[in-house]
């Protein structure tokens, strides 16, 4: 490609098909509506309901949207989200692994029960997303498989071990999908987000102190606001990222500098 050649639609996701695990709350809303405000279908399952305020951001771009209510970590359910979304829209080309949960606990009372559910839905189901998807992906030579990591994914972590765990891991399946999908044309590159007022931060940023600790550790002042990662998903999910592979990109304000 000459660099000429090089112009906005390079960001344009006009004509593809985007499943976003987890895509109706959270950080995921935010992935699902910025791959639609970029031309982007998505197809969405997740445990949460969808109550349609998803739903009328998305379609009010002009993008579809599909919503499977689904458990992830259920016998067969990975290879039933890739073809619902094939089903619906044709093909996939975009796969952004966002559904995740964190559970806390001291090491003394952290043990199976809250590691197992973890694992599977942090860990697995992303790699088993990311297999099937692969399947569709490597016949038709194009794809983009995003993962989400964490701040986490470079740093330990107290209280949650698992989480800790399983976003090293995140970071170790991206590079190595990456080395075998790249000699296809696939692309297979994490988010890693800082610290971003969502709910699940609200006690945090609510506390002074802990709101002040967190703060002196983003050279950008502020937490993070959710559409911060907007662009970042666009980038990833188009054409002008096509050379980038194999990467954890954090989006955290300069966190991981100090």
């Amino acid at each position: 490609m000459d660099i000429t050649d090089f112009h906005s639609g390079f960001f344009s996701l006009a004509g593809k098909n985007a499943i976003v695990t987890g895509g109706n709350t959270g950080l995921g809303q935010a992935f699902s509506l910025a791959l639609a405000k970029a031309g982007a279908n998505v197809f969405i399952p997740s445990v949460a309901e969808d109550d349609g305020t998803t739903r009328r951001l998305i379609e009010d771009t002009g993008a579809r949207m599909e919503f499977l209510e689904a458990d992830l970590t259920a016998p067969g359910t990975p290879r039933r989200i890739v073809r619902g979304c094939v089903e619906a829209f044709g093909a996939v080309d975009v796969l952004v692994n966002s559904a995740g949960i964190c559970n806390l606990a001291s090491v003394e009372e952290f043990g199976r029960a809250e590691w197992d559910p973890m694992v599977a839905v942090n860990l697995t189901a992303a790699f088993e997303l990311s297999h099937e998807a692969a399947r569709f992906m490597i016949p038709q030579r194009s794809g983009k498989i995003i993962n989400i990591a964490s701040m986490f994914s470079f740093l330990g972590g107290q209280r949650s071990p698992a989480y800790a765990a399983t976003k090293h891991g995140i970071a170790g399946l991206t590079k190595a999908y990456c080395d075998e999908l790249a000699p296809h044309n696939i692309q297979v590159n994490a988010i890693a987000p800082g610290y971003f007022a969502t709910k699940i931060t609200e006690e945090t940023r609510s506390d002074p102190e802990s709101n002040s600790r967190v703060l002196s550790h983003i050279p950008a002042g502020r937490w993070g606001d959710v559409a911060d990662l907007m662009g970042t998903t666009v980038f990833l999910a188009s054409r002008a990222s096509d050379y980038v592979n194999g990467h954890v990109l954090p989006v955290d304000g300069g966190y991981l500098v100090r």
